[in-house]
């Protein structure tokens, strides 16, 4: 297949490359890989012309705890299958579902009826819908101090056998672990995630800059949402957000629906970290769905009327999200963030995060896994493996 645009977005490499945006550009691609990329008019008859928009690489998600009234960590076989097909419809082509702090028993059961389902004993992951790339373990081992939604009543100790039992029944599905490095053990924890090839994240923490630091020394590569429960910049103890802004060993994600983090502070991470932040959606199961309760780590949450305001618990606190990873874009570059490094936040820098240099970017050996967005940055059409799973149909 032959793709023709009047603006393509590879985020391959560096975003400040003059390759970065191709107008016009192609695309070829063939048995479900990109074959190659390249600016100007194509020799050929396009399969596809694009007069319009941009066309990106399909967004990849490391936050996603559930979306259209499905939460992962209680859901069966019928509800990650109407995610992962429906979450095309924003961009996306890749994602983390995430489970929040829970009880060890209760996430051994997720995790082993994840493992299950993905394996095959239960409903395989079908063609077209967007990928699984593992499982995002948000908790239990963080800090009182900074619950954000979760639960203190089941936060717990780092301990080695606990997580050696959420490795073993998982299956090699963890691929990512939010934690708190200050708590005892914390170090400790990290160094045994990371032998065991897991990225590990700095989150729900009240970690000083010099605890971040260490744990950046132990194997951990990056900060879970920005900002949101860890502890402030303050010009004398830069604390986990100083720490994660000025450490070029560590990448942030970032909530970008401007309630979590003003725009403002956004565009400031962005300028302080270049090329090490991503952009998450941190979705709750309301995401895509209309104002009414839903639940998040089995605590009801409501998500009002309004425009993208995140859903809250009984006590006000935010808990997740219904942002879109297109709106997120979008949300930055109406900020003051360049087009290309928003979409290198989205896409190139969450894959090379888990080491998955063949997503994420529109280049030969790569993924087709893409999506075209309007002008005004809303997803139009998207395709996983060189087939379009989503939009009109584009001759």
């Amino acid at each position: 297949m032959l793709i023709a645009a009047s603006r393509i977005v590879t985020a391959d490499g560096a975003a400040q490359r003059p390759s970065a945006v191709l107008a016009p550009g192609f695309v070829t691609i063939e048995d479900g890989k990109i074959t190659a990329a390249g600016a100007g008019t194509p020799s050929g008859r396009p399969d596809v012309e694009l007069t319009d928009g941009f066309l990106l690489p399909g967004f990849i998600d490391l936050q996603v705890n559930g979306y259209f009234g499905v939460e992962f960590a209680t859901a069966g076989a019928d509800g990650w299958a109407t995610v992962a097909s429906r979450l095309p419809e924003t961009g996306t082509t890749a994602f983390l579902p995430t489970f929040i702090t829970s009880p060890l028993d209760d996430l051994l059961a997720s995790l082993r009826r994840t493992a299950e389902l993905l394996s095959g004993s239960g409903r395989p992951q079908r063609a077209g819908q967007a990928q699984v790339l593992g499982v995002h373990l948000e908790g239990p081992f963080i800090s009182g101090s900074r619950l954000g939604a979760h639960n203190p009543a089941w936060i717990a100790s780092p301990d080695p056998a606990a997580i050696d039992a959420l490795l073993e029944v998982g299956s090699g599905l963890v691929k990512l672990v939010t934690l708190a490095p200050e708590l005892d053990g914390g170090m400790a924890a990290i160094r045994q995630l990371t032998a065991a090839g897991v990225l590990v994240s700095v989150g729900h923490s009240d970690a000083t800059a010099q605890q971040v630091s260490t744990a950046a020394m132990c194997g951990a590569r990056m900060v879970t949402h920005l900002f949101n429960a860890q502890r402030p910049l303050h010009h004398r103890e830069p604390g986990v957000v100083g720490q994660a802004l000025s450490d070029t060993r560590l990448v942030s994600s970032l909530i970008a629906d401007l309630h979590h983090v003003s725009g403002q502070v956004a565009a400031i991470a962005f300028t302080a970290a270049p090329g090490r932040i991503c952009l998450v959606t941190d979705a709750a199961a309301c995401a895509g769905m209309p104002p009414g309760q839903y639940f998040l780590g089995n605590e009801p949450i409501e998500l009002a009327e309004g425009d993208g305001t995140p859903p809250v618990r009984a006590d006000g606190m935010f808990a997740g999200s219904a942002l879109r990873m297109d709106s997120a874009v979008a949300n930055m570059v109406a900020v003051g963030v360049g087009l290309a490094d928003s979409v290198a936040a989205a896409t190139r820098i969450p894959a090379d995060l888990l080491g998955r240099s063949d997503l994420g970017r529109i280049a030969p050996g790569a993924a087709a896994d893409l999506t075209w967005l309007s002008d005004d940055l809303r997803a139009r059409a998207t395709w996983i493996g060189g087939r379009q799973v989503y939009g009109p149909h584009l001759p």
